[in-house]
């Protein structure tokens, strides 16, 4: 461990296991994904099917660099289910869909290694 503040390195402070489980991400697959041209950045608007507990729901990804709208299509991914909805323009963003930059700063999607349940809970 270091010695300084975790700021430092750009960590996060320390949670608990609580607080983690408290953060709900599932895996979903894209049902539909078309362009957002209203967006201030560029994005998609995706349909995301997460099982029969969830359901679908939408949300707006900027992952137009990597992906273009036909390949996402059937694609599982990972994301948050239980954020408050988010208005993004006129569009409703109801999960957000998980990513880490590359080394240029644009997303690329986290997603299962192996075929996985829509609905089926990270832990």
């Amino acid at each position: 461990m270091s010695d300084g503040p975790a700021s430092k390195k750009g960590l996060a402070a320390c949670i608990s296991f609580d607080q983690f489980l408290a953060v709900d991400i599932r895996v979903g697959r894209i049902i539909s994904a078309e362009p957002y041209p209203e967006a201030r950045k560029p994005a998609y608007k995706l349909a995301i099917d997460f099982g029969p507990g969830i359901g679908s729901k939408r949300s707006s990804a900027q992952i137009t660099h990597h992906y273009h709208c036909e390949e996402l299509t059937g694609r599982l991914i990972l994301a948050v289910v239980n954020f408050p909805p988010r208005q993004i323009g006129k569009f409703m963003s109801e999960v957000l869909v998980l990513g880490v930059p590359d080394e240029a700063g644009e997303v690329i999607l986290i997603e299962p290694n192996k075929a996985a349940l829509p609905g089926a809970r990270l832990f």
